[in-house]
């Protein structure tokens, strides 16, 4: 697929500001399309969109499937008659600015949004419970495992709490359930219509919010990049509902999960802890697990980045149980063969941008090249020092390196912000940075004021937007030079993570009209509205 040269910003809806206690898809995300219209872009890049759990990680959702009900707006509730003015009121220690608290968020909001389902579900107009049945009939095929595996969850979750227990499915349910056992689920669903029904409103709320948002972003010109992990959560329904897809004992239990070898930065490597999927199984039945997943995020986004693209020419296979990542090994993914089966599928090339960071041999370079999708460059990445003085400026993430295909970052959620890590860089790769942005030969003062003043910052994203890439995407705390209080995420740390929000306005009119500009001299603005 042809990916036209074009530019945007990378800004997960939760660091919307202005609204009760997290962003929403409510008045700011519109407001920031119209802002991204203003400063001449044209893409939206968000993290993947379903419910989160321990963590708060978007990484690691109950359900591929599902969105967040978090993001729900409340106002556009009521506006719609879907909840009553009063009960969206939120108490004092919600606040419409800061940290994202999602303790707080979640202990208020939840039963807000249920109050709003019972609601809609007594007094809904004719035309949205026609709405609500047509949405349950054609999401069908995920959505009465979600509301079954949501509602099983909240009730043997707090007995398990009680117990002072871990809550995973395959540890605190009884076994028929955990089995996902037919005829439990019928006595279960039977004896639990309400339950199950409100989760599948909650879920017809942030649909229809959704999809009306990306409309409005799609007739103005605006392209939303989704984003989805190669792996799943263990303690969702895609596993639970799907246990002969995943290497699993008889119970359930992980026989082999999810990491990546120990190497320079990891003396243990990392170990995610995700079930890893049955590839033999899978072919079997023609991935159509893997189709299904990857055409119900692409009816939700116009392009998506896949996470940890290499797993699926090899992936590091750690046995369960064990402390760190150090004893797993290479196993062979399924390789062009499931991508062919996708192709097939959607009878067409795919608008996937494989994530390519990492250790990417020659055969993931091949598999990436022969599937058409472009990879990651991360302008961080760039600058070793070490490696200049003895290989010259030839690292691959140097701008004057790349070809078309590929995206650029000047960094990802998993990175600091580019102003924080700029003043964390030892002074001698300050220099080199700011040596290679300027052209010429500079000394240590000089490249200490150029980042100190923004400069070296706002030189670096320039030199993305110039480069030869095909997307240039940059993360919104770049764009306001924002430090270190701006990382949305440091891998393999829990606490702080994914909680930065912007401050109550958007960019004002300088910033939006120097993207403007740039974009127009390196041919990134493009007019793509719909009329």
């Amino acid at each position: 697929m042809v990916f036209q040269r074009r530019s945007g910003i990378l800004l997960h809806p939760t660091s919307l500001s202005g609204t009760p206690g997290i962003g929403t898809l409510g008045r700011c995300a519109y407001s920031f399309v119209d802002w991204l219209v203003s400063a001449g872009q044209s893409l939206w890049q968000v993290l993947p969109l379903g419910p989160t759990g321990y963590g708060d990680s978007p990484y690691a959702s109950f359900s591929t499937y599902a969105g967040n009900p978090l993001l729900i707006d409340l106002e556009y509730l009521v506006e719609k008659g879907r909840a009553e003015a009063v009960s969206i009121l939120p108490p004092e220690y919600i606040r419409s600015e800061g940290p994202v608290d999602y303790g707080s968020v979640v202990w208020w909001k939840m039963p807000v949004l249920r109050q709003a389902a019972l609601w809609f579900i007594k007094s809904g107009t004719v035309a949205d419970k026609d709405a609500y049945h047509a949405f349950k009939e054609a999401n069908s095929f995920w959505l009465d495992k979600y509301a079954s595996f949501m509602t099983i969850k909240e009730y043997y979750d707090a007995a398990a709490q009680k117990k002072k227990l871990d809550g995973i499915w395959y540890r605190s349910w009884p076994e028929e359930l955990a089995a996902c056992n037919e005829r439990a689920l019928v006595e279960w669903n039977d004896s639990h219509i309400l339950e199950t029904e409100i989760v599948k409103t909650i879920q017809f709320f942030f649909f229809d919010q959704w999809h009306e948002l990306k409309t409005y972003a799609n007739r103005n010109g605006i392209s939303i990049i989704g984003d989805i992990p190669i792996f799943v959560a263990p303690d969702s329904a895609d596993v639970w509902s799907n246990q002969k897809l995943f290497l699993l004992d008889s119970h359930g239990v992980p026989v082999k999960v999810a990491g990546v070898p120990p190497d320079y930065f990891s003396a243990t490597g990392q170990l995610w802890g995700n079930p890893l999927y049955n590839w033999d199984a899978m072919k079997k039945n023609g991935y159509e697990w893997w189709i299904r997943r990857i055409m119900h995020i692409l009816s939700m986004v116009d392009y998506l980045r896949i996470d940890h693209f290499r797993g699926f020419e090899a992936y590091w296979s750690v046995p369960y149980g064990e402390k760190t990542a150090v004893k797993g090994k290479w196993m062979s993914g399924p390789g062009k063969d499931l991508f062919e089966a996708l192709k097939k599928s959607a009878g067409q090339d795919l608008p996937v941008i494989a994530e390519d960071l990492g250790l990417i041999t020659d055969e993931v370079i091949k598999l990436r090249t022969y599937c058409g999708f472009p990879g990651m460059k991360v302008l961080q990445f760039a600058f070793d020092p070490v490696e200049a003085k003895h290989n010259g400026m030839v690292n691959s993430f140097l701008p004057h390196m790349y070809n078309s295909d590929c995206i650029v970052y000047t960094g990802t959620h998993d990175n600091d912000t580019l102003q924080g890590w700029l003043e964390s860089v030892p002074v001698r790769q300050l220099r080199l940075v700011a040596s290679y942005m300027t052209g010429t030969d500079i000394n240590a003062a000089r490249a200490v004021e150029l980042m100190k003043t923004g400069d070296l910052r706002r030189k670096m994203i320039t030199a993305a937007f110039a480069s030869t890439a095909a997307f240039t995407v940059i993360p919104m705390q770049d764009i306001l030079g924002v430090g270190h209080e701006g990382r949305m995420n440091t891998p393999s740390t829990t606490g702080a993570n994914w909680t930065w929000r912007m401050d109550k306005k958007l960019p004002g009119k300088c910033e939006s009209e120097k993207l403007a500009i740039i974009s127009d001299l390196y041919g990134r603005n493009i007019s793509g509205k719909q009329h």
